[in-house]
């Protein structure tokens, strides 16, 4: 029998015509289901491959005797239960590197965007308006711009800023010092948030970093700071967030991620003039999504025909 092969979440067009096509696997039709559907799916799963609305939870493994293998096409994996995975000999992977460009590239254009307010100013003109004195901006040249995970998106947003000849501080206990030296370290998070103009966010949701931005860290930015969030929802505290923003004790912040997604349409986040949202876009280019599935298409075919587990994720 053929693995069976379900994408729950999305996949490029042409990749996933591809796999289907292929003679090693049997491949559910719908490149993107519903949970309704997949949860109908769920007994005869055995090659599984979400994104980022798919949850695989100890309650959704029970329902999946025959799963073998989770593949998160993106590089966090904090939707899967790995512990409940491991406990039912269910291996997960994930696709590194294939999104990294797309989400530092989105990350400098929330950083300009809230820099140079570009969205209110587009917002403002589509509803007839001419504002021009309310828009005044502010340069990312010269800035101090301090980078929270300098894992490999965290040094791409580094590299790709160079040319505003920014001062770059980075804090990443894991990195050391030697590897960069045309960039500053820095040993204690709270400086990095009293020293920069921008800070910006790149590291895993886990739970030495859940809420790990709160109200004392965001106490001690600059009036004139901003915020971006592109990694993961959850980092930051957002009712501290909301607090900070509300009493404008910062320029400003743009975040592409949340503690809950969608993000629930009464959200007071909504109401905020001074923050930038966009719904989890750091992935959604084409050349990402080219990247992700021949990825994941790989690996499919290393497990289940060659019996070779790529990129597994266990913690």
């Amino acid at each position: 029998m053929k693995p069976f092969i379900v994408v729950a979440d999305g996949f490029d067009s042409d990749l996933f015509n591809t796999l289907q096509t292929m003679d090693e696997f049997t491949v559910h039709p719908k490149a993107k289901s519903s949970q309704g559907e997949i949860q109908e799916l769920a007994p005869e799963i055995e090659g599984l491959v979400i994104r980022s609305a798919t949850t695989v939870t100890p309650e959704f493994l029970a329902r999946c005797p025959k799963l073998k293998y989770v593949i998160r096409a993106g590089e966090g994996t904090d939707n899967i239960d790995k512990a409940a995975c491991r406990a039912k000999d269910v291996r997960v992977s994930n696709t590194p590197g294939a999104n990294n460009n797309s989400a530092a590239e989105h990350a400098i254009a929330l950083m300009m965007t809230t820099l140079r307010k570009t969205a209110a100013a587009h917002a403002s003109m589509q509803a007839g308006k001419w504002e021009k004195a309310k828009f005044t901006g502010n340069e990312l040249t010269h800035k101090t711009v301090g980078i929270v995970g300098f894992g490999r998106i965290g040094q791409i947003v580094a590299k790709r800023i160079s040319g505003f000849e920014p001062q770059v501080l980075f804090y990443d206990p894991f990195v050391n010092r030697d590897q960069f030296p045309n960039y500053e370290k820095i040993d204690a998070l709270a400086e990095l948030f009293k020293r920069s103009d921008i800070i910006t966010l790149h590291v895993p949701l886990i739970p030495a970093t859940k809420n790990s931005i709160n109200k004392a860290l965001l106490s001690l930015m600059k009036p004139s700071a901003i915020l971006v969030n592109c990694a993961r929802g959850g980092i930051v505290n957002e009712d501290d967030l909301l607090a900070t923003l509300k009493e404008q004790k910062i320029r400003g912040a743009a975040f592409d991620v949340f503690a809950n997604e969608p993000l629930p349409t009464d959200s007071p986040l909504l109401t905020l003039e001074n923050l930038v949202l966009t719904p989890h876009l750091g992935a959604s280019t084409e050349e990402a999504q080219v990247r992700v599935g021949e990825m994941v298409i790989h690996q499919l075919k290393e497990f289940f025909v060659n019996k070779n587990l790529m990129n597994e994720v266990k913690a």
